[in-house]
């Protein structure tokens, strides 16, 4: 896996084809004979028609550059704005999933997604500007004990910057053997999270404008901390009272795991933990070519460093929340 940046050929060869389109139609509306029936309007000399258009030149000579480079530019954009890797990474079992990750520059978003070996599909969202990690877990349901559907849960908490590569550098990740099966460089162990309110979805704004989008069929499964409320509510632009106001408290008086209960029926505290196998948690960096020492001037050189490559990390996170029956819980047995 190597940073490299992005070649600069493609967009000078769609430059050059946008831009021989362009001279094409110039030449055909401006320059052919009068069997084109190219014909003035009578009233501006500088005005011809060229099929069913009237145009004039000097519209066309600034319109049709300003369009030329609004092409360019966005081809640019496209290109660098959003990209896509897709990882081979074998689990602690052995077994080789496939996970995508994808670099939306534009909205300082990373998103991370793969599928469990039991069907379940894990989605993470880092939305690097308001500091906010989303963990989407859809659970398929056990035919055999009435769960015809499946579940979708969701848990909002405080991103940590430097925990992930930023979406930049993401973003110019390239693979060379994209079939290589990966192993991460450092395991970061389990972390523990203790949910403690629900997040009314239709006043999620203050946390991340991505968390209705996201959890759209968790409308009731959707959790956050108040440790991390009040962690977002130091950021500029936020409050506490904003944020409490998109969420509501857990009962106080719960404390019985699910896998002490033994009603489908009765509410408890249920578990759920996933691990990211594989995920780009820092930047290595290489020494330049040249060494420190004194020019030819007597001036001190110093040695440069750039980004070569990065390093990699796997991490266990264990969720706790409360649910209103056992019911939405029968995993945590």
């Amino acid at each position: 896996m190597i940073l490299e940046p992005e070649n600069p050929t493609r967009v000078a060869n769609a430059y050059a084809s946008a831009r021989a389109s362009h001279i094409r139609w110039r030449n055909t509306c401006y320059s052919a004979p009068n069997d084109h029936k190219h014909q003035c309007s009578g009233v501006v000399a500088a005005k011809r028609r060229c099929g069913s258009r009237v145009v004039s030149r000097n519209h066309f000579f600034k319109h049709s550059r300003a369009f030329l480079w609004l092409l360019v530019c966005n081809m640019m954009v496209m290109d660098q704005v959003r990209s896509q890797l897709l990882i081979n990474v074998q689990n602690q079992g052995g077994e080789v999933i496939q996970e995508s990750i994808t670099s939306n520059i534009g909205e300082d978003l990373i998103t991370l997604e793969f599928q469990k070996t039991d069907g379940t599909l894990i989605t993470q969202v880092i939305d690097f500007r308001n500091e906010v990690q989303i963990l989407k877990a859809l659970v398929l349901g056990e035919e055999e004990r009435g769960q015809s559907q499946y579940q979708v849960m969701c848990f909002a908490t405080k991103f940590n910057k430097g925990d992930f590569i930023s979406s930049a550098a993401m973003a110019k990740l390239r693979q060379k053997n994209p079939h290589t099966i990966r192993t991460p460089e450092e395991d970061k162990g389990r972390e523990t999270y203790t949910m403690s309110s629900w997040v009314q979805l239709n006043r999620s704004l203050p946390i991340t404008r991505h968390l209705q989008g996201l959890c759209s069929e968790a409308m009731d499964a959707t959790y956050v901390r108040d440790v991390d409320l009040k962690s977002w509510a130091d950021l500029s632009g936020s409050s506490i009272s904003s944020l409490e106001a998109a969420t509501e408290k857990f009962p106080d008086t719960l404390s019985t795991r699910c896998n002490e209960v033994s009603s489908l029926w009765a509410p408890c505290l249920c578990t759920l933990e996933t691990c990211i196998g594989w995920y780009p948690c820092g930047l290595k960096y290489c020494k330049g070519k040249g060494t420190a020492g004194v020019d030819s001037s007597g001036a001190q050189q110093q040695q440069t460093n750039y980004r070569c490559g990065i390093k990699t990390c796997r991490k266990c996170t264990q969720f706790t929340y409360y649910v209103r029956q056992k019911q939405q819980c029968l995993w945590d047995e």
